[in-house]
């Protein structure tokens, strides 16, 4: 384990060499949107009020809580790590420091869940997404609130918790309902 916090903190000191203005405003941008997951939020419930793409919003919602569910509500509490800003107080943050534990990244859960849908459901979609989501992964490494393995573990997350919502809703037919496909 020594091993593996070691590598992360490698990580998390050298993004710190790249510290400038523009960075600084940059990822804190894409943390702040990647914030509670208001985005990905956002874009399902955008997704509902078009006929093509409501199944779609729905099993993004859903990815989300499921995501929420397991990784905020269950893994955060079960392991209880710390945040690298609480442990290295060497580095001055220059967002506002979230609370509540580091492991696995909500941020990268969510981002994940949600453009795995859309790459599921509506690829082109989904390869726009996917730069954003990347860009509010690195800015929790970048903002040093979260350690590599958290957004890795919380990308992971967010990928398995899409990928079951996208399996559940092609296997009963979900997808195709009529409540999905009505104006």
């Amino acid at each position: 384990m020594d091993f593996i916090v070691s590598i992360d903190f490698a990580i998390l000191d050298a993004l710190q060499q790249l510290r400038c203005a523009f960075l600084d405003w940059f990822f804190a941008f894409f943390s702040y949107i990647g914030e509670v997951g208001i985005i990905w939020i956002a874009a399902g419930v955008a997704l509902l009020f078009f006929r093509k793409t409501r199944a779609a919003g729905v099993m993004v919602l859903t990815a989300l809580a499921l995501g929420f569910l397991i990784g905020d509500i269950g893994i955060k509490h079960l392991i209880q790590r710390p945040r690298p800003f609480l442990v290295n107080t060497d580095v001055n943050l220059f967002i506002s420091a979230p609370s509540g534990f580091s492991f696995p990244s909500g941020h990268s859960t969510a981002a994940m869940a949600a453009t795995t849908v859309l790459l599921c459901t509506h690829k082109k979609l989904g390869f726009i997404a996917l730069p954003v989501a990347v860009l509010i992964m690195l800015s929790r490494l970048y903002n040093y609130v979260h350690y590599p393995t958290d957004v890795l573990c919380g990308a992971v997350l967010g990928i398995f918790s899409a990928l079951v919502v996208v399996f559940v809703f092609r296997k009963t037919g979900l997808e195709k309902k009529r409540i999905f496909q009505s104006s």
